[in-house]
């Protein structure tokens, strides 16, 4: 949802009417205090990632109380300023963190040692504490994240409510609200659980990072290095978008953030050289939801991912690499189709990229040591921290990229700005996992989806995917990933998957929120950039975005993550993959090195199953025909041989 936020006027008109210059100086206060708060938050945030001095019982409805009072000045109810309801709405939003304080009070002098309230129910003070907090979580959400969320999370609180008045198939258990709110917001099954305990911890610290980075100069080395190696060849915009994004995108936790980023210099550059702005924006926002999947920091569910399976981070970087660069070959083949069709050629010039390696090697050093870090199994938390203090100290290194105060400041805003989406929707997620836990629903879907698949995973893996088409809708990716983690997982444990296997397939799934029709958040994102139609940009990144459904299969099907695997049984899983995302594409654009005809479209399309399935052993064949067509569209079109563009 778009809000417009709160920023200090600083040079507000002399002859404004005396309301408006009052609506000025309410606003000024009110953008000093945002940036008070959101600092302190952020400091808050080191310091408790330094030194672990409040238990996770307490932290965590601190950390949310506080991401509440930010949420509420941040996201004013009255977003015009000129209406005559925006001061009375100022008011509201003040009371709101009046109540929000209150409930953060009782919640930090809450004795979780007693176990009186187990035996004779809340006393009436912290029953009224825990339904404020729930209500001001929901107004919260729906101010970041939008009515979706908040529309899911009360459906699943009505369920666990009133679910023995439906049909006996769904039917539950009555739970009262007493026993709702011992178990959504006094105990750390529901909106304090894991979920929210990552985003309150390693994710905050390294969304800071992504902010630091950013305020250093770091994200414009990234995307001028992209443009040095990619920007020479054919489509060569596009592909340093691609590039740009899968490198700032790993860093920056946010594909949204990143589309505007990087989508800023690339998609004018894109739409100059002759791309469509829908196919500049979706290639974009693409490339972007790609960063998120990338190591080494992948976005936040990844996080929570080592939090639910009990895997080392490091395992979980390392098995994600592989299908991370086919996710980017995936999308930097359609960009290649895309320019050849429309005859496009490189840039005229680019920089050397010994020249931008010599202005901002030093952006790297942050980068390699949180790598190195993570793969010695260090606490991502530390390693966050460790991240953040490094690019103060590399950007100090040269004169052109060290920051003062100001920017040190800047930094820790908007790393406490950013973070306030990620840690709302993780607490209205911790609801939906709390009902599921507490109903016992999830066993209900699983053996829905399993009845109805008849036993055959792929059309499971096909219904999965339908439910995360349909939450990514309205949720962020995070929420997306953990709502499937807790329906789907124990079901693809039943068709034999590994724990790991099973949650990366769902977590790949849930990136789905980005690019898909109609709600698609950083296609439209990149639309709004582009200035295109952001329907038919959203349809672009859902194309260009077609790795996101076609790997997690293969992860189902191949050892793409199977650590048991031999090299040679890996190098053919790699092998089958690409094969299949190039079977697909030229079958969908109709064109390699140049136009293929309908048989040629046919053959490719059929050889798919075969080499998902290798049924008989017939997946070589299949891939020695994939080759051959290569081969055949090579020999005919000799002009390719001549070009140096690839």
């Amino acid at each position: 949802m778009t809000t417009r936020h709160e920023e200090p006027v600083l040079n507000p008109p002399q002859n404004e009417p005396p309301a408006l210059q009052q609506q000025d100086k309410l606003i000024n206060t009110f953008g000093y205090l945002i940036l008070v708060i959101a600092v302190s938050l952020s400091a808050f945030q080191i310091w408790q990632g330094i030194t672990s001095t409040i238990s996770a019982t307490y932290f965590r409805p601190v950390h949310l109380c506080w991401v509440l009072v930010l949420i509420f000045l941040h996201y004013p109810l009255i977003k015009t300023r000129q209406s005559v309801l925006y001061i009375p709405g100022r008011l509201v939003d003040l009371a709101l963190c009046a109540v929000t304080v209150y409930a953060g009070y009782r919640m930090s002098i809450f004795d979780y040692n007693d176990i009186d309230h187990l035996l004779y129910g809340l006393g009436i003070e912290d029953l009224v504490a825990g339904c404020a907090l729930l209500a001001l979580l929901l107004e919260g959400c729906r101010r970041t994240v939008g009515w979706v969320m908040v529309l899911i999370a009360g459906l699943f609180l009505a369920y666990s409510a009133f679910g023995d008045m439906l049909p006996s198939a769904i039917a539950t258990k009555a739970y009262s609200l007493q026993e709702l709110i011992q178990f959504q917001i006094y105990s750390a099954n529901g909106v304090f659980g894991s979920a929210l305990g990552i985003a309150a911890t390693t994710v905050f610290i390294f969304v800071l990072f992504g902010a630091f980075l950013e305020v250093t100069g770091a994200g414009k080395f990234f995307i001028d290095l992209a443009f040095s190696i990619a920007g020479r060849y054919r489509g060569g915009p596009a592909k340093a978008a691609v590039l740009a994004s899968a490198g700032l995108g790993s860093i920056s936790g946010s594909a949204i953030a990143n589309t505007v980023t990087t989508g800023s210099v690339t998609i004018p550059m894109m739409k100059k050289l002759g791309y469509k702005p829908q196919q500049a924006a979706g290639i974009e926002a693409a490339a972007s939801t790609g960063g998120q999947i990338m190591p080494p920091i992948m976005g936040a569910g990844a996080f929570v991912m080592a939090q639910f399976t009990g895997v080392p981070y490091s395992e979980i970087m390392l098995a994600s690499i592989a299908p991370a660069i086919l996710y980017f070959f995936c999308t930097l083949l359609y960009v290649h189709l895309m320019a050849c069709k429309l005859n496009l050629q490189a840039v005229s010039r680019t920089e050397a990229v010994w020249q931008v390696m010599k202005q901002g090697a030093h952006h790297l050093i942050p980068l390699v040591m949180i790598t190195v870090l993570l793969m010695m199994a260090y606490s991502p938390l530390l390693v966050g921290v460790a991240g953040c203090a490094a690019i103060i100290v590399t950007a100090g290194l040269r004169r052109h990229s060290r920051i003062g105060l100001k920017k040190f400041i800047a930094g820790m805003k908007n790393g406490a700005l950013l973070a306030l989406p990620i840690s709302v929707a993780c607490g209205a997620a911790g609801i939906i996992v709390g009902v599921v836990g507490q109903t016992g629903i999830g066993l209900q879907f699983t053996q829905f989806v399993m009845e109805f698949s008849g036993g055959y995973m792929l059309v499971a893996l096909g219904l999965i995917s339908i439910v995360a088409l349909v939450l990514g809708m309205g949720l962020p990716v995070t929420a997306a990933y953990i709502v499937l983690a807790v329906m789907a997982v124990p079901m693809l444990g039943d068709f034999g998957l590994p724990l790991l296997t099973a949650h990366l397939i769902v977590f790949w799934l849930s990136q789905t929120s980005n690019v898909t029709p109609p709600i698609a958040l950083a296609a439209f994102a990149g639309a709004g950039v582009a200035n295109a139609n952001p329907m038919k940009s959203s349809v672009e990144a859902f194309k260009l975005a077609g790795g996101l459904f076609i790997i997690p299969i293969m992860m189902a099907y191949t050892d793409l993550l199977n650590p048991q695997a031999s090299t040679l049984e890996f190098v053919f899983a790699i092998v089958q993959t690409a094969a299949i995302i190039l079977a697909i594409a030229i079958a969908i654009e109709g064109f390699l090195m140049q136009a293929l005809s309908k048989w040629e479209r046919i053959i490719a399309i059929v050889t798919v199953p075969f080499i998902l399935l290798n049924p008989l052993n017939l997946g070589m064949v299949a891939i020695g025909i994939i080759v051959v067509l290569v081969f055949l569209q090579w020999r005919r079109a000799p002009q390719a041989k001549v070009q140096s563009q690839p």
